[in-house]
Parts: structure tokens; C-alpha cells; sequence
């Protein structure tokens, strides 16, 4: 045997015993991973969990900053307030409702609306004291404004909650759960800093494309204020005489429509002949921002003591109730309208007079009721 090929066999040997070391290595590595996840996974897991809700909340935190100043800034253009309105502001963005006891649910609806408007009335003017100079309309708008500043506070507060709670606790449930909504959360929450820049400049949100269908019924007519903040005006459609209502605007308004319709039908002593609501309503994932869709019952959102009224009275009379909804996601209804959502104002109107032409008769008495946030939107 060569000097060569001895040379070759002992360098082929080292580098087959460096490969076995490096394999034994990196086999001994695995089963210490393996051994490592099974007594450590879910504290691993948890770690990464805190890691990625932290990030949300810092967010969150940003966020509810932002639209405080914007808040701020606002009051101060528009409000010019002697006195710093910070602290005033800080104060409404804590501000709360006690719900009524339900233990017994009957007479619960009532009791909730008298809540309701003490505590809108008690809001109202505390916005009016940090922002002395602004008018009725602006006055709303800022009321809206605030509310999504609040609305961001106690998203951040409760989000902070479960994380530091979690956190505390190391408990690896409950800040699963937290990791499994913060997608939805954030998406509302970056809503809501798009509703606060239509809110602070008055423009048109998507939730007003009811009061818009309305408004455009409502062209030359005699208006008159039936309930707060909600006005209505009579005109001939297709032949009925229709007694048209939406929210009070241009200023951001959603209105007592429960009270209004209940109102009319009282007035008519009964005599409607139908009752047809146009409210935004949540597309599914999928369909398309402006879709319609036409159906039964009270197109109205809210805590449900409006809709409690309209159903009440409705079934009271036996008269029947229609809905047509224009559909968009949660963000296109707070933010500024799109074009998609006011191009299916006709298509809406459309809608609506097949449905009166079908469902009464020529010399009819019907409601037609525009539900939605009037910001943006005139008379």
C-alpha cells in the first residue's frame, strides 16, 4: 500500500469521526428540545403570548393618546375654553353606566331609557361646559368625538387588564384568550381613530347613509321636530302619503326614532298602513360594501330600548314592519362614507318604492324611518 493511499484512508477516517461528532451533537440537541418542550412548552408559549399582547397594548396606548389630543385640540379650536379642558376631559373619558337590575325583567326597558337619557343630557352639558363657544352642531360632533375617546380609553383599560392579570397569574388560559380577540379588538379600535377624524371634521360617516335616503325625501318639504332630535317632514311617495323621519342634523346625532314612531302612530290614531326602516347594517366577510338586502322587522342598533319601542307599538296595531339594509363593515360605519355606500343611495331608494308599491295601497298613510348617525348630513 502506498504512502498515498494510507494518507487518503487516515484523512478519510478523521473526517468519518467529525461527522459522527457533529451528528451525535446535533441528535443530542433535539432530545433536549424535546425533553425541554415537554416540561416547558406552555411557559415558552406564554412568554410569546405576553410578548405579542404587550405590542397590542402599546398600540392600544398610542392610540387612545392620539385621539385625546386630537380630542383636545378640537375643543380648544372650536370650544376656545378659558380653563384647560384636560381635566374635564379626563373625567368624561372614565365616565360610566349602571345598568338596571334584571332580576326581574319586567319594566326593565323603561327603567333603561330613563338611565339613557339622564345619562346623554348629563354628557351633553359637560361638553358644553369644556366648550363654551360652540354651537348646537358642533356641540354633537364634539359629543361623538369624545364618546370614541372614551370608547379607546375603556378598549385600553380592559385590554391592560387581562394582560397585567394574565401576567400575574401566569395564567397561560386566560392570556390565550386575550391573544384570541386582540385581532378583533385592534381592527374596532383602528375604526374607531377613522371615527374620530370624521367626528372632529364633520363629515359624513357610513352609518349615516339611513338619515342620507331620508334627506333626499325630505327636499323642499316643512320639517318640523317630533321627539329629540329627530325631525319629520310629510310628502307623496308613489302615491301614499308617507311621513318621512331621521336624526337632526348636520351635527352628530342618532335620535329618539323609538319615540318618534310610537309618536306617529299615536298622531294617525293607528292608521299606518306600514312601517319601512333604512338603517347600515354589518356585511358578512365576502359581500360587498353597498349591498342591499330587504326584510322584516326593526333595522335599528343600539342597546335595544328604541327597537323595544318600534316593536311594541308596531305589533300593538298589527301594523307590519319592513327593513332594507345597506350592508359595510364596522369600519366603513364609523368612518367617512365611501363611495360605494353613497352610490347605493338610489339603489336603496329603488328598493324602498318597490316595497311600498307592493306591500300598501294608493292613499296610504306609511313611515318611512332613516335610522343611523346624521353627522354631516342637513336637513
Amino acid at each position: 500500500m502506498s504512502l498515498n493511499t494510507v494518507l487518503q484512508l487516515g484523512l478519510l477516517g478523521g473526517l468519518g469521526g467529525e461527522d459522527s461528532s457533529i451528528g451525535t451533537v446535533i441528535s443530542t440537541l433535539m432530545y433536549f428540545s424535546f425533553i425541554l418542550f415537554i416540561f416547558f412548552g406552555q411557559k415558552i408559549q406564554l412568554w410569546t403570548m405576553l410578548w405579542n399582547a404587550s405590542g397590542s397594548i402599546k398600540k392600544l396606548e398610542y392610540m387612545k393618546t392620539e385621539t385625546k389630543n386630537l380630542t383636545l385640540k378640537t375643543i380648544r379650536e372650536i370650544g376656545k375654553p378659558k380653563e384647560d379642558p384636560a381635566s374635564r376631559l379626563n373625567s368624561l373619558m372614565e365616565h360610566f353606566l349602571i345598568s338596571p337590575v334584571d332580576l326581574d325583567p319586567a319594566g326593565i326597558v323603561p327603567k333603561l331609557d330613563h338611565l339613557l337619557d339622564v345619562r346623554d343630557d348629563k354628557f351633553k352639558s359637560d361638553v358644553e361646559r369644556i366648550a363654551p363657544e360652540a354651537d348646537d352642531v358642533q356641540v354633537n360632533n364634539l359629543e361623538n368625538l369624545v364618546e370614541v375617546s372614551l370608547a379607546l380609553n375603556t378598549i385600553f383599560r380592559i385590554v391592560r387588564h387581562f394582560y397585567l392579570l394574565g401576567k400575574k397569574t401566569s395564567s397561560f388560559y386566560l392570556i390565550l384568550q386575550l391573544q384570541m380577540i386582540l385581532p378583533l379588538v385592534m381592527q374596532q379600535a383602528e375604526a374607531l381613530i377613522g371615527a374620530s377624524k370624521a367626528f372632529a371634521k364633520g363629515q359624513p360617516i357610513g352609518d349615516g347613509v339611513g338619515p342620507l335616503i331620508v334627506s333626499k325625501l325630505m327636499i323642499g318639504k316643512r320639517k318640523r321636530k317630533i321627539e329629540k332630535d329627530v325631525i319629520v317632514a310629510k310628502t307623496k311617495f308613489e302615491g301614499r302619503n308617507a311621513i318621512v323621519l331621521k336624526a337632526e342634523g348636520p351635527g352628530g346625532n342618532v335620535g329618539k326614532p323609538g319615540n318618534a314612531v310610537r309618536k306617529i302612530i299615536t298622531e294617525n290614531k293607528g292608521k299606518i298602513s306600514m312601517v319601512v326602516m333604512i338603517d347600515a347594517a354589518l356585511k358578512f366577510e365576502g359581500e360587498k360594501t353597498g349591498e342591499i338586502s330587504e326584510g322584516i322587522g326593526a333595522a335599528i342598533g343600539g342597546i335595544g330600548t328604541e327597537k323595544f319601542k318600534i316593536e311594541e307599538e308596531t305589533s300593538k296595531f298589527k301594523i307590519p314592519l319592513y327593513a332594507i339594509i345597506i350592508k359595510e363593515s364596522i369600519q366603513e360605519a364609523i368612518t367617512p362614507m365611501k363611495k360605494e355606500i353613497n352610490d347605493a343611495v338610489d339603489k336603496a331608494t329603488d328598493k324602498v318604492r318597490s316595497l311600498v308599491k307592493e306591500n300598501s295601497k294608493k292613499g296610504d298613510t306609511i313611515i318611512i324611518a332613516g335610522i343611523g348617525n346624521s353627522i354631516g348630513i342637513g336637513q
